[in-house]
């Protein structure tokens, strides 16, 4: 049984001020499950949560920006549950912010209308399932500031980059330029991410280690080749696993390495990848366009890899 810190007499209280309604999942002690219906209410139950609760949003819109900062743990994680009718509508500013809130899951909601969907800084092993995010300035999920061993999985991003200046990635992990942002491990896996994503569907910054990008199907109508987007996925970042991806509709390429930083941009493997480039005007029209590789520094592409239009799968070496 997962044990919990009660709740004091003073928060339980706050928290019925609110109007949320608190169920024990389990004997006493156990963690408590807060059904919350209005943004009043889920900005309370995301303060007070503790490792092990479950916050369950009733179906309706939220309107406002919404953040968290006590983090669960390896074993009692802290869960935001919704169904797809349960969105979180910002309006401006971050829709959801998991800041320091590690060993946080948030499943099945719906984000939209913000500046960035949703945010983890600091915050290690987050899991971001079956989500729905779309219509925003920017990115629609940005793992930053050296969120280890986050996860997005069988999720749906779209119309992102709204704000007009050619950004506004599907997924985003680490930061440009800053390479204390050690976001390593991240997984992207069997999600959906276009049409209409302004920048690339992933963006995988220097500084960053490990990253899996498995299962996903790729849309590229929305790129706009404003900021050197014309390609699903490009990866500045070290050992990452690009396998199994579906791609469609691109400016140029389908998937890109690139060394921003001196030893950045070194070990992607590729294995697997179904790339269509019909309809591409790009210069070079390529299912896997590789910058980086050198004895020191190299990228590998397997002969499972898969291309049709274009000009060619890559331009390196493919390895049987």
């Amino acid at each position: 049984m997962r044990t919990r810190t009660p709740l004091t007499p003073l928060l339980a209280a706050a928290l019925v001020t609110c109007g949320l309604t608190l169920a024990s999942a389990g004997p006493a002690g156990a963690a408590t499950v807060v059904d919350v219906s209005t943004a009043k209410q889920l900005k309370a139950a995301l303060a007070a949560a503790v490792p092990g609760d479950t916050i369950r949003l009733a179906d309706g819109t939220y309107t406002g920006n919404f953040k968290a900062t006590v983090a669960g743990t390896a074993t009692a994680r802290i869960t935001l549950t919704g169904s797809a009718g349960a969105v979180l509508s910002a309006g401006g500013g971050y829709g959801l912010h998991l800041n320091g809130a590690s060993y946080w899951t948030v499943r099945g909601v719906t984000v939209t209308g913000g500046q960035k969907g949703i945010v983890t800084d600091a915050a290690n092993g987050v899991v971001i399932e079956s989500v729905t995010i779309h219509d925003l300035d920017m990115e629609g999920v940005h793992f930053r500031t050296s969120s280890k061993d986050g996860v997005l999985r069988d999720s749906r991003i779209y119309d992102t980059g709204h704000d007009g200046r050619g950004m506004g990635e599907g997924v985003y992990v680490g930061t440009a330029g800053d390479l204390t942002d050690r976001s390593d491990r991240v997984e992207i896996s069997g999600n959906t991410i276009g049409p209409g994503v302004g920048g690339e569907n992933v963006d995988i910054k220097e500084g960053t280690t490990g990253a899996r990008i498995i299962g996903n199907t790729f849309d590229g109508s929305g790129l706009t080749g404003a900021n050197f987007d014309d390609s699903w996925v490009d990866v500045k970042g070290n050992d990452v696993l690009v396998q199994g991806n579906t791609g469609f509709r691109t400016t140029n390429n389908g998937y890109e390495t690139h060394t921003q930083q001196p030893g950045w941009g070194c070990g992607t493997v590729f294995r697997d990848n179904a790339s269509d480039l019909a309809g591409a005007t790009g210069t070079l029209r390529l299912a896997i366009n590789v910058t980086a590789n050198t004895p020191s520094c190299t990228t590998t592409v397997y002969a499972d890899n898969t291309v049709r239009g274009g000009y060619g799968l890559t331009n390196i070496g493919v390895t049987p």
